[in-house]
């Protein structure tokens, strides 16, 4: 499973989703949209951090724990 966090600069909600992936033991990468903005032609976000598995959007926004751990386990 690939997991991908969209993120920008100084996003403290994209922290947060961070801890929370951190706290399931999910692995991800970190993609700054600011130097890779291609992925905001892919995954039009609106607000940070988008929550990107297997090369879908899933997520914007912090999402809650519940709904992560329903998609993942």
């Amino acid at each position: 499973m690939k997991v991908q966090i969209l993120t920008t600069p100084g996003c403290s909600n994209c922290h947060v989703l961070e801890k929370m992936l951190e706290k399931l033991g999910i692995k991800y990468e970190l993609i700054d949209v600011t130097e890779k903005p291609e992925y905001l032609e892919k995954y039009p976000i609106f607000t940070a951090p988008g929550l990107v598995i297997d090369e879908k959007l899933e997520f914007t926004g912090i999402p809650k724990i519940a709904d992560l751990e329903k998609k993942f386990f």
